[in-house]
């Protein structure tokens, strides 16, 4: 992963937003995309849980998306649930702004080893 904050060029949502779409990982869906950020540097998603994280919002770097189906409306993801879980708490929506979070969340994600493809 060359920038944990960046999609992939042959990822970028161009004009589609992703809000709605279902969140896949190798091990399950872990929710729905509740917004995004498209902001160069700080790409991301914020995916609402349901009741898997206890009701909470878990935020997903865009270097980790694998996939974007349009038409299945599907957002694929490099990481397992658990890691997704285990990553630094999202709270509130300032957050999504805070450099210092983002650092956080982006050393979770860089330091995490590389998963075997399929």
């Amino acid at each position: 992963m060359n920038n944990i904050w960046t999609y992939a060029p042959d990822l970028e949502p161009q004009e589609t937003t992703l809000t709605g779409f279902s969140v896949e990982t190798a091990t399950g869906t872990i929710g729905q995309v509740e917004r995004q950020t498209d902001q160069p540097g700080v790409q991301h998603l914020v995916v609402d849980t349901g009741v898997w994280v206890f009701g909470k919002s878990v935020l997903i770097p865009a270097g980790i998306v694998t996939g974007i189906d349009r038409a299945a409306k599907v957002v694929t993801v490099a990481r397992t649930k658990e890691e997704i879980k285990a990553a630094p708490r999202f709270t509130v929506d300032s957050e999504t702004a805070d450099l210092g979070y983002l650092a956080e969340v982006g050393s979770y994600y860089s330091g995490l080893p590389a998963l075997a493809r399929v």
